[in-house]
């Protein structure tokens, strides 16, 4: 059984009710909306959110009709962040197909990501989810803050590692800290089981927003971004910054003279991955990556053996294993 068949396997029912939620939940008279919608649609990734929400349901209590709620709106919240994503990172391509801003530009993927967003919002409203509601609109908040900040440190490039890993906690780590966080409260009103949940997410965010990072350092293009793609952003992920607090003066400067380059060649990129592999900087990524999971699992410490929870240590490990 591979891992995605071992991870999927308590809830697979699940997820294949699940399917026509999103449809259901997006659908609009426009019909330039509908066929971009339906492109989206065509197009999702591998549903990492709502197993996090069905997975974290099923441990902690019975599953029902608001778990599927929570689901979709992660899902609808996941979904119009990437649209805005690639709008703020300028970028033509989401898996290995044209991003919705290449192909309706800019203008149009803004609005559709709103879209987006405000149906998953209404949503839980119109359930009276309100608790849900309160996760994910703290989620939004942190989200927008994350990626203003790590704009702001691209523009300065004086990014320590405290602030590095308030961008990805943030960023990154608040979506699936609020997948786990409301899969846990569709089916407890536990405050201290819903919050030990909410961090088995943040870590495993954690590590997989690290493992983003190494991903970016790959001479392949296997999950539909270039490669360097975040240096020609400007932005110092963890390998880079461990490398240039062990380098010399004088190579910092000359790596950050390279970083600060408006438009880099294959040869920077080389250059500075170079550098990287040079001064550790993809051993230690990969050492704080692993310290990420195992915290992650040590918060599922306290309950039984199960199928669920095997998913779930699954999950984790998939995440910094995975090769896409």
């Amino acid at each position: 059984m591979s891992s995605k068949e071992l991870i999927v396997a308590p809830i697979k029912e699940e997820l294949i009710k699940f399917e026509p939620y999103f449809q259901k939940a997006t659908k609009s008279d426009l019909p330039l909306l509908s066929t971009i919608i339906n492109y989206i649609l065509r197009r999702k990734g591998k549903q990492m959110r709502p197993m996090m929400v069905f997975l974290s349901a099923k441990l902690n209590g019975t599953f029902n009709e608001r778990t599927y709620h929570a689901a979709l709106t992660i899902e609808l919240l996941h979904t119009a962040t990437l649209v805005h994503d690639d709008v703020v990172d300028d970028s033509y391509q989401r898996r290995g197909f044209f991003s919705v801003n290449a192909v309706w530009k800019n203008k149009i993927a803004v609005l559709v990501g709103d879209f987006i967003l405000a149906k998953g919002l209404l949503w839980s409203i119109e359930h009276r989810d309100y608790d849900i509601l309160d996760h994910i609109c703290t989620a939004v908040r942190d989200m927008s803050e994350g990626e203003i900040l790590q704009i702001e440190k691209a523009r300065k490039l004086d990014i320590t590692e405290e602030i590095y890993f308030e961008i990805i906690r943030k960023k990154t780590a608040s979506l699936l800290a609020t997948s786990a966080a409301v899969g846990t409260c569709s089916v407890t009103t536990d405050i201290e089981v819903i919050e030990r949940m909410r961090l088995f997410g943040e870590y495993a965010g954690m590590a997989f927003q690290i493992k983003d990072d190494l991903f970016d350092y790959q001479k392949t293009n296997l999950i539909g971004k270039p490669t360097g793609n975040d240096l020609r952003e400007k932005k110092i992920t963890l390998p880079l910054l461990h490398a240039l607090n062990k380098a010399s003066s004088k190579d910092k400067s000359h790596i950050l003279k390279i970083v600060r380059k408006r438009l880099k060649s294959a040869a920077d990129i080389r250059e500075v991955s170079d550098f990287v592999e040079t001064h550790g900087g993809f051993k230690y990524a990969e050492v704080v990556m692993s310290g990420f999971n195992e915290k992650a699992i040590a918060q599922l410490s306290a309950y039984p053996d199960s199928e669920v929870k095997t998913s779930l240590i699954e999950y984790v490990n998939y995440i910094t294993s995975r090769v896409n």
